[in-house]
């Protein structure tokens, strides 16, 4: 079974929104991982 198959990838449609969705999403994941290793962006 291929992944390709049952889900087709838009090749550069993403709209505005989707794509300031997807980097909003990055930037909450870097925060969490920043978060857990004593001393990222916080310094804590």
């Amino acid at each position: 079974m291929s992944v390709a198959t049952t889900t087709p990838r838009r090749a550069r449609r993403h709209s505005a929104a989707a794509e300031a969705e997807r980097k909003n999403a990055a930037a909450a994941l870097q925060r969490a991982l920043d978060r857990r290793d004593n001393g990222g962006a916080t310094g804590h």
